[in-house]
């Protein structure tokens, strides 16, 4: 490790100490303390094409967040190796209770509103479209798929469809809100981790929020309801729709890493079939139509 961080500048020749921090699932994560500053450091450990990930966009995406506020501020990038350092700050990561907070939840739809506001990030991301090209890499490189995986290929179209009624344009989205990526220094909310970031619906923000912290539809309406300064059903039945398409997407994500990224100790596998088996149960459950219904008409 001492090789990479000696090809940092702002790091090479200082006397340091490095803490490594738990948690990631692409990347390494070092804590790098250096004479007068304390940094993170970002090594990656996936595949990151195979993954959808653009080293370069994630940096342009990052930097523009630390510069508002929202994230931490970025010092360096190695772009040969994708190694990304950025400020460490001060606070706690959130875990998924306290997401389940009704003012919590409100921080967080101001967050995003802060976030969503800002210029336009360095590419676009579309779950649909990511979805599709992760299909198309665990089938040529014929890893594990779960079985009946491919069942609900109408579903998709059918949601796909319903989304384009109402569609509110896109904005720059951070795409992969889990709880763990909210530091919270007792005063404001903070981002961290922008390697799928992306101009993108923000009611996949919402859904995707709703999903990876395994909230109630109570909680999910609260959220989008916060975000918009008022309660709107076909809001509300959009981030329901695209949180169930990020659980359907992100079973692929988990199957290329469970046959590629064989650095990092993480059982891939169960995980991915935890959100497969969630989103057969909504493909499949009565809600469905109504859901579709909802999304593509007014209030």
């Amino acid at each position: 490790m001492d090789e990479v961080l000696d090809r940092i500048p702002l790091l090479s020749g200082l006397p340091r100490t490095v803490e490594e921090l738990p948690g990631g699932l692409t990347n390494r994560n070092l804590k790098v303390s250096v004479p007068g500053a304390t940094y993170v450091v970002r090594i990656p450990a996936s595949e990151c094409a195979l993954l959808d990930i653009d080293r370069d966009a994630e940096h342009a995406n990052a930097l523009a967040a630390g510069r508002a506020g929202l994230g931490a501020p970025v010092h360096a990038y190695v772009r040969e190796l994708g190694v990304l350092v950025a400020g460490f700050l001060p606070g706690r990561t959130l875990q998924a209770a306290d997401l389940r907070e009704p003012a919590n939840l409100r921080r967080v739809a101001g967050v995003c509103r802060a976030l969503h506001a800002g210029p336009r990030f360095a590419r676009d991301f579309d779950m649909f479209e990511v979805r599709e090209r992760y299909l198309r890499t665990v089938i040529s490189r014929n890893f594990r798929l779960p079985a009946k995986y491919l069942d609900f290929e109408p579903q998709v179209a059918r949601i796909r469809s319903a989304l384009r009624v109402r569609a509110e344009g896109t904005v720059p989205c951070h795409n992969d809100l889990l709880a763990g990526n909210f530091i919270d220094d007792g005063e404001r909310l903070r981002l961290i981790d922008f390697e799928y970031s992306g101009n993108n619906d923000p009611c996949f923000e919402l859904g995707n929020i709703w999903s990876e912290c395994d909230l109630t539809l109570e909680h999910l309406e609260l959220l989008v309801t916060a975000y918009y300064g008022r309660r709107l059903r076909h809001r509300i039945a959009r981030a329901r729709l695209l949180g169930l398409m990020s659980k359907y997407g992100w079973t692929l994500w988990a199957t290329i890493q469970d046959g590629t990224n064989h650095a990092i100790d993480f059982d891939f596998w169960s995980w991915g079939l935890g959100r497969f088996d969630s989103a057969a149960a909504e493909f499949t459950g009565p809600g469905l139509s109504l859901l579709l219904d909802e999304a593509a008409r007014a209030d």
